[in-house]
Formats: C-alpha cells, sequence, structure tokens
C-alpha cells in the first residue's frame, strides 16, 4: 500500500508541474465552495450554524472521497490510484502559487495598477494604496503563507493519515485522501468566511487555527531548510507570534529572516522591523525559496508513505 501512497505523491508533483491546477468546472474546491457559500448568510444563531458547518462540511467531504477512493480501489488498483490522485491534486497547489507571486513581483516595477489587481490572487487586503515595495512585501507574505496552507497542510495530512492507517490495518489510499480532502476543506470553510466580520465564521476559523499548527510550523522548518540553515527558523520565531493568527506568522516569519527583509502589512503587523522592505530581487529570491521548501515538502512526504 505504501507504493500506492508513493504513486499518488510522484503523480501529483509531474501534474502540478506540468498543469498547475484542475480546470474549474472539474474543482472539488469549487464545488465545496458552492456549499460554504449556501451558508454564508444571516442566521438567528450564527456561531451555532457556522460550528456545525465547520465540524460538519469537512466530514462529510472526507466522507464523500473515503467512498469514492474505496470504490474505484476495488474495482482496480489503478482505478484507486488515480481516484487519489485526483484528491491530492485537486487538495495541494504549488506551481499556480509561486507564478502568481512572481508575476506580482515583476509587474510592481512595470505596471503597478496591474500588481495590486493581481495581488488579490494571494492575499485578501486592500492594495489600492499600496507601494511597491509593499505590494512585493504582500506577494512574499502571501506566498509563504499559502505554502502552508495550500501544500504543506493537505501533503501532511495525506501523509501521516496514510501512515497511520496502514499501521492500524485500515485502507491507507482511502484514509489518506480522506485526511487530505479534511483538511483542504478546513482551509477553504476558513478563507471564504472565518473573517472577524463575519460571525458565522467563528467555528471554521477556530477549527482552523487547530488544524493549522502543525502544517505551518513544518512549513516554516522546510523554508529554513531550503535556505540550508536554521538561522531563518531560529530568528523567524521571534516574529512568528506579532501576528493575530497563531499559525500565519510562522511561515512569514521565516521568510523574512531567510531573506533578510521586513514584511509588512500596514496598521497591522511588522516582521523584522530593522531591515528594509525587499527590492524585486529579495522578493524574487523568497519566493524562489519558498518554491524550493515546497518541493522538499513533497520530497519529504513520498519518504514518508514509502517507509
Amino acid at each position: 500500500m505504501s507504493l500506492q501512497l508513493l504513486a499518488v505523491v510522484l503523480v501529483v508533483a509531474v501534474l502540478d508541474r506540468l498543469i498547475g491546477e484542475p480546470p474549474a468546472r472539474l474543482h472539488p474546491v469549487v464545488w465545496f465552495g458552492r456549499a460554504v457559500d449556501a451558508i454564508d448568510r444571516p442566521w438567528s444563531q450564527p456561531k451555532a450554524v457556522g460550528l456545525l458547518a465547520a465540524v460538519g462540511f469537512p466530514l462529510a467531504a472526507a466522507a464523500v472521497v473515503w467512498g469514492v477512493v474505496a470504490g474505484a480501489s476495488a474495482v482496480h488498483a489503478v482505478f484507486g490510484v488515480a481516484a487519489g490522485v485526483y484528491v491530492l491534486f485537486s487538495s495541494t497547489s504549488h506551481r499556480l502559487l509561486v507564478e502568481t507571486a512572481r508575476e506580482v513581483i515583476a509587474l510592481s516595477e512595470t505596471d503597478l495598477s496591474r500588481a495590486r489587481e493581481e495581488l488579490l490572487a494571494l492575499a485578501g487586503r486592500d492594495a489600492s494604496e499600496l507601494s511597491p515595495a509593499l505590494v512585493r512585501s504582500a506577494a512574499v507574505e502571501s506566498a509563504a503563507e499559502n505554502l502552508s496552507d495550500g501544500l504543506v497542510a493537505p501533503l501532511a495530512a495525506f501523509g501521516l493519515a496514510g501512515v497511520a492507517a496502514s499501521i492500524a490495518g485500515w485502507p491507507a489510499l482511502s484514509a489518506a485522501a480522506a485526511a487530505a480532502a479534511w483538511v483542504k476543506a478546513i482551509n477553504t470553510m476558513d478563507s471564504m468566511v472565518g473573517y472577524r466580520s463575519n460571525p458565522i465564521g467563528w467555528g471554521p476559523a477556530r477549527l482552523d487555527d487547530v488544524v493549522m499548527w502543525l502544517p505551518a510550523r513544518l512549513t516554516a522548518v522546510c523554508i529554513s531548510a531550503a535556505a540550508a540553515s536554521p538561522d531563518p527558523f531560529l530568528s523567524g520565531r521571534r516574529w512568528a507570534r506579532v501576528p493575530s493568527s497563531p499559525n500565519a506568522g510562522w511561515p512569514m516569519a521565516t521568510i523574512a529572516a531567510a531573506v533578510q527583509v521586513r514584511l509588512e502589512k500596514p496598521a497591522v503587523y511588522t516582521l523584522n522591523a530593522v531591515a528594509s522592505l525587499p527590492t524585486r530581487r529579495e522578493a524574487e529570491r523568497a519566493v524562489a525559496l519558498t518554491e524550493r521548501a515546497g518541493w522538499l515538502a513533497i520530497g519529504l512526504t513520498g519518504v514518508i508513505v514509502s517507509v
């Protein structure tokens, strides 16, 4: 079974490199988002509704995935692997994240208005007044944070659940795919409704805080490893708790330390305040480190599932 898990990881890595993302009409995360949209409206007890949805929706997604992968595996092992690939591929994002960040950084020097528009694909913030340096800062911050949300978290869930299920004698591929879908569903709900201004988002945001605790710190370790030094992680942890999120600060602070730049969200937080905002070259180096950290995470997952 470990060979099946490894096959899934390897095929997904190739597909990410060649394709980047599944088309929207075939993307399970898009379908899941429509379900979340359906409950994002006024309720008499919004916190209760949000909490029930935060628990129920990801579990439902995981149950569907488990059933699909198990059913496909029952027909033939190859179909099972194909189903697992589809789930993990649609739950992760690497190439698109890196390409978008690089595009924003390049545009920050040539077309600031467009750079601000493109930044919205990475960061949910008002970019209308951001300077070129602050646009680059936002791109670097978001690339590091989204590496945790969009790649490391589902990979970690896939790998750990697959190994645990194999040890317990359960269907490892079904468990691994279901775990990846569960984590992706939680993160999707948080990104869509997990705002302070939205009462229904309280439950999804709190659950995401718990689930993302380990992936955020693993991402920081991967970034430090990509820089071939423990210093970024050790230095970055001093600023990791500056943002209000208990998790987002870890990858952002580590990348700030690795490239020795200041990352700043005006009037909200500043990481590595003694440094300067990133130049284009420094921002590009930060994204290159983020890309390398992503490949390290993929490779580590492959090693874990093949043991």
